[in-house]
């Protein structure tokens, strides 16, 4: 199973809070608890890499693809956006997080122009509620996961209706959001995940590493069909 994590890599180096939450990058942090929960072959890729670290090679290397982006959605190129849309509908797994939703990527698998939600930075508690303890994701989860200090997101998420949702969030200031849902895009399994703000250590809590290892395993589609599109020769005829 090959994971690749792609972060922008921007407030990590720009923003002292962010830095001492997480010296490394977010992305390195995600690939240090992968490792440590058995994953053995996961790299990194960052915004500012050379094809923005997703080259054919990589992606035809990858079975599941982390993405984390937020300031500079706009600087990652189109032409790295296809060729990642290409996979993922071959079959490559995504795990999309949380400011991720407005992803140039995430809006081309969504169908999307907006991906765009409400939302406020104040640190508020997110109760994060199991609706589907039954589903591969939530495999040891209790009935519901508290984030002390988070962003807050709201309804309406402007995207289409999830083929699962698995988790509804609650906000001390009111606020509800789908916080965890799947999709399927050809061949390819998708996983959006609210959580991670940067300015909180959210992907230090054992229950959040927990769910993004489980939707490794659900993502990771080795037997995936390759689909073919296109003309289709006139099928014999049997004779009676």
């Amino acid at each position: 199973m090959r994971i690749t994590v792609w972060n922008e890599y921007l407030h990590e180096r720009t923003e002292e809070a962010v830095r001492k939450i997480y010296p490394e990058g977010i992305h390195n942090c995600i690939k240090d608890f992968l490792e440590k929960n058995g994953f053995s072959d996961v790299r990194t890729a960052t915004l500012d890499e050379p094809e923005h670290g997703l080259t054919q090679e990589v992606l035809d290397n990858t079975d599941v693809l982390f993405w984390w982006g937020h300031m500079r959605h706009h600087m990652v190129s189109d032409e790295v956006v296809q060729r990642v849309y290409e996979r993922v509908q071959d079959g490559m797994g995504l795990i999309v997080l949380h400011s991720g939703h407005e992803s140039k990527l995430f809006k081309k698998l969504m169908g999307t122009n907006s991906g765009q939600l409400r939302w406020r930075e104040c640190g508020e508690t997110e109760i994060m509620w199991n609706i589907r303890p039954d589903h591969p994701i939530l495999q040891g989860i209790g009935a519901n996961v508290v984030i002390p200090h988070e962003e807050t997101y709201g309804e309406l998420f402007h995207i289409p209706d999830p083929d699962e949702l698995l988790m509804i969030s609650w906000f001390s200031g009111g606020e509800v959001f789908r916080s965890a849902m799947t999709f399927h895009r050809g061949s390819g399994r998708i996983f959006y995940f609210k959580p991670g703000h940067e300015t909180y250590p959210i992907y230090y809590m054992p229950e959040v590493q927990k769910i993004l290892c489980n939707a490794v395993k659900w993502a990771y589609n080795p037997d995936a069909p390759k689909i073919k599109f296109g003309y289709c020769p006139e099928p014999p005829v049997s004779e009676l």
